[in-house]
């Protein structure tokens, strides 16, 4: 089943995230209104919404990325929540890296606020990324898996001058069915394995990881980046795992057959994008480690503890080094201007 029939379609009620047979089983995105000039879709204004994200979190982490390379920084404002959860009897995002301790747009001091704003029944768990309407002081779209197609595609007009095509029109069959596959087994695949419950459950989804993983790595032998000689939105879906794999979800969540740095195609990858501005510039590696370590993920019913101990390692130097992937392509840039 595609990501965008089993995650996006939901009503707003609480979902227990742990199945019965130990696997993890992610909440479906409740607000997925798309943007776009048709009826009843969210109008594309400069100025109207806010993107509210934290650093720690690779879905709303894509969402950043793209709106940095498009330029759409002045046109689509940036809250920030605190890499660590608040002590609440819920699972939330808070803003208290803001002075008072409120997001300074929107004088919210929980995600949870903006939710119930627009759902006042809301109990699911209050997502990142998510876009308000700052008209309505409300969460119109935290549908993440659509989110950057949406910045790419009907957010055109608002692109900077020279923008790259992050989604170019004849490979978008082919990139949406690559994105589907690297949800289920990479970018939710780390969490199949770190939030399961059951041996059998762990074991699945590891395997499924690290043979996807494996295919890649031969894919990325062969050419610069997933599609070739540019990046594409497929690229920045997948850097947001690998760029919090050796850091976290190598030794948090147990997907330790391989670090990234073991895989030599893989590594000078994800070292060509870190490399790349709007990608390494918009990681935040002591964020990404405090909030794995230290921070509650789910509910109560569904969390193990902690030891709240904060690894000191790994070097990530090796991140600016030379990777010599510019050989494998036939251009001498790393986007498609459009």
């Amino acid at each position: 089943m595609s990501q965008s029939n089993e995650e996006s379609n939901s009503d707003s009620k609480s979902v227990k995230e742990i199945k019965k047979d130990g696997s993890f089983n992610r909440q479906k995105n409740r607000f997925i209104t798309p943007f776009g000039e048709k009826e009843g879709e969210l109008p594309v204004e400069a100025g109207r919404y806010r993107l509210l994200w934290s650093a720690v979190c690779p879905w709303a982490h894509r969402s950043v990325i793209v709106r940095k390379v498009l330029g759409l920084e002045d046109v689509i404002s940036l809250g920030t929540a605190s890499l660590l959860r608040p002590n609440l009897p819920h699972v939330d995002w808070e803003f208290s890296l803001d002075p008072g301790g409120v997001d300074p747009v929107l004088g919210i001091q929980y995600l949870s606020e903006v939710y119930k704003n627009a759902d006042v029944d809301y109990n699911g768990r209050p997502t990142v990324p998510a876009i308000v309407d700052l008209i309505e002081g409300k969460v119109v779209n935290n549908d993440y898996f659509k989110l950057t197609n949406y910045f790419e595609t009907v957010w055109a007009p608002f692109h900077k001058k020279n923008a790259p095509d992050l989604y170019p029109d004849p490979l978008r069959e082919e990139i949406d069915a690559l994105n589907d596959v690297i949800f289920h087994e990479v970018n939710n695949g780390v969490y199949k394995c770190g939030f399961a419950q059951s041996q059998q459950a762990y074991e699945q989804a590891y395997d499924a990881l690290f043979a996807r993983l494996d295919e890649l790595e031969d894919r990325l032998s062969k050419q610069r980046y997933l599609f070739g000689d540019f990046i594409t939105d497929s690229d920045v879906r997948f850097y947001a795992t690998l760029i919090r794999f050796d850091v976290a979800y190598f030794s948090a969540f147990k997907t330790n057959r391989n670090r990234i740095i073991d895989f030599p195609n893989l590594w000078g990858y994800l070292c060509d994008l870190y490399q790349t501005p709007g990608f390494g510039d918009t990681t935040d590696f002591h964020a990404i480690k405090v909030h794995y370590y230290l921070s509650n993920h789910l509910s109560s019913d569904d969390q193990k503890g902690h030891n709240s101990i904060l690894p000191k390692g790994p070097d990530l130097s090796g991140l600016l080094s030379k990777h010599n992937r510019q050989v494998l392509s036939q251009s001498e840039g790393k986007f498609l201007v459009k």
